[in-house]
C-alpha cells in the first residue's frame, strides 16, 4: 500500500538541510544536500512506521506562512 506524507525541509545556520514529517512526531533527519535529505527522510519514515506503526491521526497539509514579530 502506498502512503503519502508531507515533508518540511529547512536549512539550518550551518547549511544542513533538516527534514521533518509533521504527521509522525520525532521523524526527522538532516543532510548536506537536498538529494541526500530526500533519501534519508524516506528511510526515516520507513523506520518510524516499522517501530511505531501508522499514525493514529492524519493531518492535512494546509500551507506555510511566515510571520514577522518584533522580538
Amino acid at each position: 500500500m502506498l502512503r503519502q506524507f508531507d515533508v518540511v525541509i529547512e536549512r539550518d545556520e550551518e547549511g544542513y538541510y533538516v527534514a521533518s514529517v509533521p504527521q509522525i512526531p520525532a521523524c526527522h533527519t538532516q543532510a548536506r544536500s537536498l538529494d541526500e535529505v530526500a533519501q534519508r527522510i524516506r528511510e526515516a519514515i520507513e523506520l518510524c512506521l516499522d517501530v511505531e506503526g501508522a499514525p493514529e491521526h492524519t493531518l492535512e497539509f494546509v500551507g506555510i506562512q511566515r510571520v514577522t514579530i518584533a522580538a
